[in-house]
């Protein structure tokens, strides 16, 4: 098992930035590729970004694509959303996910483990 909790997230304007983070306890944690993934109220969860085990292969949405960085820090157990230039439509609940694997994924039925979410908001 691999326990996944989220942080970060938050009330920002239009324009600004924030980092979310993701802290991973359980089971070894450097050999799970990892993604981040969002839901907005009535729409479909999304992808937003994965990164491999090593760190050294990432993808990152098309809607993201530009403003949105994914890393991680092994020895911390912690993956990383760097987001800027955020807009109204980023808002939504981030979720950090875990992999059995160490490739990186885009789909969210790829993933085994789930945080509870924290929620992004970017007023219109």
């Amino acid at each position: 098992q691999v326990q996944l909790v989220e942080s970060g997230g938050g009330l920002v304007q239009a324009g600004g930035s924030l980092r979310l983070s993701c802290a991973a306890s359980g089971r070894t944690f450097s050999r799970n590729a990892m993604g981040w993934f969002r839901q907005a109220p009535e729409k479909e969860r999304e992808f937003v970004a994965t990164i491999s085990w090593s760190g050294g292969v990432t993808y990152v949405g098309d809607s993201v694509k530009g403003r949105f960085t994914i890393s991680r820090d092994n020895a911390k157990k912690t993956v990383y959303l760097q987001m800027n230039t955020l807009k109204p439509e980023d808002t939504a609940v981030y979720y950090c996910a875990a992999r059995r694997t160490a490739g990186a994924a885009s789909g969210s039925n790829e993933y085994a483990y789930w945080g509870q979410g924290t929620q992004v908001t970017v007023p219109g």
